[in-house]
């Protein structure tokens, strides 16, 4: 299952939770009550492993 980051707009809170795709996203912050959470959205990191990913390598 997918873990997300959220944040409540209110009181700053960060939480994550665990959940499937299908869930609804969550909009109550647990901390103070408010209806002021929305998703952290970051990006992904990426790590070339192996050969072939860069320009000076040779090909078989």
């Amino acid at each position: 299952m997918p873990t997300y980051h959220y944040r409540c707009k209110n009181c700053n809170y960060d939480f994550t939770e665990q959940q499937s795709f299908s869930d609804a996203p969550i909009t109550v912050c647990p901390q103070c009550g408010e209806e002021q959470v929305h998703k952290v959205y970051s990006a992904v990191p990426i790590e070339f492993k192996g050969s072939g990913f860069y320009r000076t390598d040779k090909s078989k």
